[in-house]
C-alpha cells in the first residue's frame, strides 16, 4: 500500500469495518501521499437523526486547533511584529495572573510549550460575544501559579487562550476572523467553520456519550463548549479534507498549492522542533514543540496533536520525510481503538514506521514503596489522592469537581503498579490507554512536590 489508488482501496474496505467494531457511529479519514489528499467517511452524524457522513461532513477537531493558533502566533512572529522569547505583558499589559512576578516573566515561546506554569484548566463561559476570549483573560487575574515559568511541561488550555487574546490584540479583529482570514481563505479551505454558526451550513457531526446501561451512545446534549475557550479547541470544525489541506502546507514548508506563503520554512521548522522533554511517555508525546506534540525526533519524524470534545475525538500524524499525513475524525466510540486499526497500518505502510508503542504495565510487577507520593494533589477540576494499603498496593482516587463535576464526571480508583524510576502506571486501561504518573521535585524528605501525566499537579500543603 503505496499509493494513492492502494490507499483509498483500503479507507473503502476497512474503515466502515473497523469504525463499527469500535462502536463509532462516525468516522472521517484523510490521507496527503505525493501532494494528493485521499480522503473517505462512513457512518451516521448522528444516532438521533441518522443523517449519512459524507467526506463534506464537518466535524469538531477539539485540542488540534492549538497548532492552528500557534500558527496564527507563528505568522506575526514572521511579520515581525512578535518576538518569541518577550514576556506575554509586553503585548497584553493587561494580563495578570495570581503572581506577579511570574506573570512578569512569562514569554510566548513558553505558552507555545506549554512551560508557562499557571493552571491551565480553566473553562469559564464568559458569553458569546466578540469579548468573550477577551472578558476570560481577564479572569486569569486569580489563577494560582503552579511552577516557575519554564521549569516543566504541564499541558495548559488557558494559556493558548492567551494566544489566542494576543493574535486579536495584533491583528485588530476576532481570532475566527484571524483564523479564516489568514489560515483557511489562503488555502482554499472551504468548510472551516470556526463556531456553530458556519458548522449549522454544513452536514455536521455530532458527538455522541456513553455507552450506557443498555450499551448504547447517546447523541450528546450540546453540540459545543465555549466560545471563550475557541482558540484552545472548544468549538472549531471542518471536513478530514480540510485538515489535511492544513496539515499539507505544513509538511510543504508553510507554503499553499497555488504558492501562497502561509508561514515561513523557518516557522514551520521551529514549531515541529524539540523545545522541552516529558519525563516519561504519557500519551502526549516525547516532546513538545511550538504548539505540535512530538511523537519522535529520529530518524522518522512524526509529529501531530490530538482532540476531544463532547462525544468527539479528532487525530493528525504527520511523518514528514515521507511527506504523509493522516487525519481522522470521530464522533463517539472508541476513536483511540479506531486510531491504532486505521492510521497506524496507514504508517507502517506508507512510512516504514507506526504509532510509536503506548506504555503498558509488567506482567509481574515489582513492589513500591509509594511513601514519597502518597498524598493529595489538586487542581480546580479534580483532586488525586495517593495511597497505598496494608497488602502494598497503590491506589489512584480522582474525584472530580468544577467543571468536571458538572458535565457528570463521576470518581474513580484505579490500582497503579511500577513502572520506571519514580513513575507508576494504571493496571487497567482508561479511555483506551494505561495512564502513567511521575513523580517529580522530592523535598528534603523525598515527598515529591508533583505529580506529572501531561499535567503537573501540585501536591496540598
Amino acid at each position: 500500500m503505496d499509493s494513492p489508488e492502494e490507499v483509498a482501496e483500503f479507507l473503502r474496505t476497512e474503515l466502515a469495518l473497523r469504525a463499527t467494531a469500535r462502536g463509532v457511529p462516525a468516522a472521517a479519514v484523510a490521507v496527503v501521499i505525493d501532494g494528493e489528499i485521499i480522503d473517505h467517511a462512513v457512518g451516521v452524524l448522528s444516532t438521533a437523526t441518522g443523517v449519512e457522513a459524507t467526506a463534506e461532513s464537518v466535524f469538531q477537531i477539539g485540542s488540534i486547533t492549538k497548532v492552528w493558533t500557534a500558527t496564527l502566533v507563528m505568522q506575526l512572529v514572521d511579520e515581525g511584529l512578535v518576538e518569541l522569547d518577550e514576556p506575554i505583558r509586553s503585548y497584553l499589559p493587561e494580563f495578570r495572573l495570581g503572581d506577579d512576578s511570574a506573570t512578569g516573566s512569562i514569554t510566548v515561546r513558553q505558552l507555545l510549550t506549554h512551560q508557562a506554569g499557571f493552571e491551565g484548566d480553566i473553562f469559564t463561559d464568559t458569553g458569546r460575544g466578540d469579548d468573550a476570549i477577551e472578558k476570560f483573560v481577564d479572569l486569569l487575574a486569580e489563577m494560582p501559579q503552579t511552577f516557575p515559568p519554564g521549569l516543566m511541561f504541564s499541558y495548559n488550555n488557558a494559556g493558548f487562550i492567551v494566544l489566542g487574546h494576543l493574535v486579536e490584540r495584533i491583528r485588530e479583529k476576532t481570532w475566527e476572523q484571524a483564523l479564516l482570514e489568514h489560515i483557511a481563505a489562503p488555502l482554499g479551505l472551504e468548510r472551516v467553520s470556526p463556531s456553530p454558526y458556519e458548522a449549522i451550513l454544513h452536514r455536521v457531526a455530532v458527538g455522541h456519550m456513553g455507552p450506557g446501561a443498555d450499551g448504547a451512545l447517546t447523541a450528546a446534549p450540546m453540540w459545543a463548549m465555549a466560545r471563550s475557550n475557541e482558540p484552545a479547541g472548544s468549538m472549531l470544525a471542518m471536513t478530514a479534507r480540510d485538515l489535511a489541506g492544513f496539515a499539507r502546507m505544513h509538511l510543504a514548508g508553510g507554503t499553499a498549492p497555488d504558492g501562497t506563503v502561509i508561514l515561513s520554512p523557518s516557522a514551520v521548522e521551529a514549531m515541529r522542533t524539540t523545545s522541552v522533554r516529558l519525563p516519561v511517555i504519557t500519551g502526549l508525546g516525547t516532546a513538545w514543540g511550538l504548539g505540535w506534540e512530538i511523537d519522535r525526533d529520529d530518524d522518522v519524524r512524526l509529529y501531530g496533536h490530538d482532540g476531544n470534545t463532547i462525544g468527539q475525538a479528532s487525530y493528525l500524524r504527520i511523518a514528514q520525510d515521507a511527506q504523509v499525513a493522516i487525519v481522522l475524525l470521530t464522533n463517539g466510540g472508541d476513536g483511540m481503538g479506531l486510531l491504532h486499526d486505521i492510521v497506524d497500518p496507514l504508517l507502517r505502510a506508507l512510512t516504514g514506521e507506526g504509532l510509536p508503542a503506548a506504555p503498558v504495565p509488567a506482567a509481574e510487577p515489582h513492589h513500591v514503596d509509594a511513601a514519597p507520593y502518597i498524598g493529595t494533589y489538586s487542581n480546580s477540576i479534580f483532586d488525586l489522592d495517593v495511597s497505598q494499603d496494608d497488602a502494598g498496593r497503590v491506589w489512584l482516587e480522582q474525584r472530580p469537581k468544577g467543571l468536571l463535576l458538572e458535565m457528570g464526571e463521576q470518581p474513580s480508583r484505579d490500582e497503579l503498579i511500577s513502572f520506571g524510576e519514580d513513575s507508576l502506571i494504571m493496571r487497567e486501561e482508561k479511555n483506551g490507554m494505561h495512564i502513567v504518573y511521575t513523580f517529580l521535585s522530592p523535598d528534603s524528605r523525598g515527598r515529591h512536590a508533583f505529580v506529572q501525566f501531561g499535567r503537573a499537579i501540585a501536591r496540598t500543603a
